[in-house]
């Protein structure tokens, strides 16, 4: 990818208005709807919340995967997302498509110690189509369509920044 279209490439999430903008050059390029926590916004391990501040996307996880490609543990599970999956298994979170792995660089906000976005394993992720956007639904992550997402995963390299506010 040419590095002089990526370097000015940002992006900023919106708790309040449940949305993700990509940045070129400090103007919007590109508009998401998404789906934050549904417990809010917080930093603090465990809380099920989104965190807020400045990170960077430390790996994308998934190239190449096929739409609706079920992760677990950052790994592929074999499974393709579908309805009767679903129903089998109905407690669980799904994370499909990619993964943008965040990593918080606020030390003591959201970097380090027991506010550390990365070992609260946060991500920008696929989830079911079937599923409401420009809601809070998730339990920390920010979910995004499958198909924005591969949009998205493949515009942006990892490094990229990430204000959530």
């Amino acid at each position: 990818m040419d590095r002089r279209r990526t370097a000015a490439l940002t992006i900023t999430i919106s708790l309040a208005a449940q949305q993700l903008q990509l940045k070129r050059g400090g103007r919007p390029w590109k508009v998401y709807s998404v789906s934050t926590s549904k417990h809010g916004a917080g930093e603090v391990k465990g809380s099920l919340q989104t965190p807020r501040g400045r990170h960077v996307i430390r790996a994308k996880i998934g190239t190449g995967a096929p739409a609706n490609a079920v992760f677990r543990g950052r790994r592929p599970t074999g499974e393709i997302y579908t309805h009767e999956l679903k129903v089998q298994f109905p407690e669980r979170d799904w994370i499909l498509t990619r993964i943008l792995w965040l990593s918080g660089t606020e030390v003591g906000r959201n970097r380090l110690g027991n506010v550390d976005t990365m070992r609260r394993y946060i991500y920008i992720h696929g989830m079911p189509d079937s599923e409401p956007l420009g809601v809070p639904g998730s339990i920390g992550c920010v979910r995004m369509r499958n198909g924005d997402l591969v949009e998205l995963f493949d515009l942006v390299p990892a490094g990229t920044a990430v204000e959530i506010s």
